[in-house]
């Protein structure tokens, strides 16, 4: 029991990272209606951006903010100079879009940082932490960051008029568009939160798998499964269905396919949705008349 108590906590922990992940990729549906294949990549790259901002002598929470900033920064730009231009062309052709963007930022990060594998810190250190076998003070740290992420999401959503805009936007862009709200300038800014979240997110699990350019591979696997459990429209939703997902990796790959077929859970969970409720737990079915 002791045994299964730990693995719930220790998905609970990885959950966190790939609920945080979700919520970037909820992000960007939101805005654009497509899935963005190049998040992880991007959140890889924005935690290099911290770790040289380290190197340079930073403290960790001014490369933390700095690095956050500069992933807003970076995101809205891919928006507006690769994304936007695609807006009335084919879904095909956004899909290879998002793609390269992937293998972009995949290689500048090997051809800028080196494929060698580095160490980056944790800012949760606590000397003689008493419940380290249980769980550590990092993964509580991870855990406390995405719900405070969830909260802030949903205060600037519910509760600022450039929240409540950005919802308009994403919800009927042409009765947005009526009302004087600038669409393509809500889309940036959903793509630069996006941005920003998944930098968060890079810097959560790099202290976990160690900071390299494939370190956001599996895990955007695991996030992606997370957002259509919870439902790809829905960032409370993707945040919880991206806890399920780390809770059902360990318990699954702990007591019946072994650490090997770990991959293979989020795979089967996303087949499985896509099948029974493709709109996820909390995410909206759309119903067209024709």
């Amino acid at each position: 029991m002791q045994q299964f108590f730990h693995q719930v906590v220790a998905g609970l922990a990885t959950g966190g990272i790939y609920a945080s992940v979700a919520l970037a990729l909820v992000m960007i549906y939101q805005a654009t209606q497509h899935i963005n294949f190049a998040q992880g990549e991007m959140a890889m790259f924005s935690t290099f951006i911290a770790w040289a901002l380290l190197q340079a002598g930073l403290p960790y929470w001014g490369a933390f903010a700095a690095t956050v900033v500069l992933s807003f920064i970076l995101a809205a730009a891919v928006e507006f100079a690769v994304i936007r231009p695609m807006h009335d062309k084919p879904v095909l052709a956004i899909v290879v879009v998002f793609i390269g963007l992937l293998v972009i930022f995949h290689s500048l990060a090997s051809w800028l940082f080196g494929s060698t594998i580095r160490q980056f810190p944790s800012p949760f250190v606590v000397p003689d932490w008493p419940y380290g076998g249980l769980i550590s003070t990092h993964d509580l740290g991870a855990i406390v960051v995405t719900l405070v992420l969830v909260a802030l999401l949903f205060a600037f959503f519910q509760l600022t008029p450039l929240g409540l805009a950005m919802r308009a936007a994403a919800q009927n862009p042409t009765s947005a568009h009526l009302v004087g709200i600038s669409v393509s300038r809500m889309l940036m800014l959903g793509w630069g939160l996006a941005g920003a979240i998944g930098a968060v997110a890079g810097m959560m699990v790099a202290p976990v798998v160690f900071l390299d350019a494939n370190m956001m591979s599996g895990i955007l696997l695991y996030a992606f499964a997370g957002a259509l459990i919870g439902g790809i429209d829905s960032p409370g939703g993707a945040v919880l269905g991206g806890f399920v997902v780390g809770v059902l990796e360990n318990l699954i790959g702990t007591y019946v396919v072994g650490t090997e077929l770990k991959l293979s859970v989020a795979l089967c969970l996303i087949i499985g949705v896509l099948i029974v409720r493709p709109a996820g737990m909390f995410g909206k079915r759309v119903v067209s008349r024709v």
